[in-house]
């Protein structure tokens, strides 16, 4: 299935696997890539240029295909060092940068200048326009389904894509509520010309992540994400637990008095525990609702080979349906 996505990244199913927080290791990335997706690596889980150099290096041991780095950029008065995280990206001779956040103007020439293809990630068709006007190579357009940060408009994907095959110019991939050959037709005729999943990689045989973590989406429904920090308008999608209730409970009763600071127990430096030790109810992680689509937990082969095998008999038999 080739697609203006496939071609630009050089990759053989238009899958990729976005950026998440203490996921995307290398065994994530080179095994998403292995399989004939884009695997990415998670830049800022890295906590000094120096690690991202070493975890590219790795991923670079473990596949010799395609993959990308995410570079989020965060409104914070302490930034991490982006000037070393960028030249750790060029030096290692990666192509493929995902950003996301604010605004990546600033930094579009370094990774140019080095032949890297960047793709934003948006939530708004505004947005999207905005990353096409700067130079991105191409974007992915997040709903409101998605886990971790949707924005603020809460558009979901059945309206969203469509909206952004209107307006744009440059390849789009969907993304939120991506989980299978279904996802990926659907997002083939909206428009898009690939998907990007998160939470479905989250549960596979290589996701580097607790049991406890897989197990949790695998019997999770799409009634089981909550939707925090909406006060704050930062809002995060993430996977209900015992913290996540109480985080939800200071929001109801502080009202518009809310702080970052009264819900920082719940949300600050969490994942490491979460993650990594699978203490469930340590803090709020981004889950998206696709959670409900989740029934497995089989390799990256496996379920990109299923993906593809499910989005080709589904065109083959709607191709019979129109010559019928």
């Amino acid at each position: 299935m080739k697609t203006a996505i496939t071609e630009m990244f050089g990759i053989e199913h238009p899958i990729i696997q976005g950026g998440m927080h203490y996921v995307g290791f290398a065994e994530m990335a080179a095994a998403v890539s292995n399989a004939g997706g884009l695997g990415i690596i998670t830049g800022l889980t890295q906590k000094t240029p120096a690690d991202l150099a070493n975890e590219i290096a790795r991923c670079r041991d473990m596949t010799d295909k395609p993959f990308g780095v995410n570079l989020t950029f965060l409104p914070t008065v302490n930034a991490p060092d982006y000037p070393g995280y960028i030249r750790a990206i060029v030096e290692g001779g990666v192509k493929v940068v995902e950003t996301a956040g604010n605004n990546p103007q600033a930094v579009l020439p370094h990774l140019k200048d080095a032949g890297i293809k960047v793709i934003h990630k948006c939530t708004s068709v505004r947005h999207a326009l905005k990353a096409q006007s700067i130079g991105c190579d191409a974007v992915s357009v997040d709903g409101f389904e998605c886990g971790g940060h949707p924005g603020e408009d809460d558009v979901p994907n059945f309206i969203l894509l469509p909206r952004a095959a209107d307006e744009l110019e440059i390849p789009f991939v969907s993304s939120g509520g991506m989980a299978d050959g279904r996802s990926l037709v659907a997002s083939l005729a909206f428009g898009a010309a690939g998907m990007n999943m998160g939470t479905r990689f989250i549960a596979t045989k290589e996701a580097p992540v607790h049991d406890n973590v897989k197990q949790a989406i695998l019997a999770a429904s799409e009634l089981d994400t909550r939707l925090v920090m909406r006060p704050l308008r930062n809002t995060e999608r993430v996977l209900t637990n015992d913290a996540v209730e109480r985080l939800l409970e200071k929001e109801r009763a502080l009202g518009a008095d809310l702080k970052f600071e009264d819900i920082i127990e719940e949300v600050a430096g969490v994942y490491p525990s979460i993650m990594r030790e699978g203490e469930m109810d340590r803090g709020a992680w981004s889950c998206g609702m696709v959670a409900g689509l989740v029934y497995d937990i089989p390799t990256c082969r496996e379920l990109i080979k299923r993906i593809m095998k499910q989005a080709n008999e589904i065109v083959d038999r709607i191709d019979g349906l129109r010559r019928a």
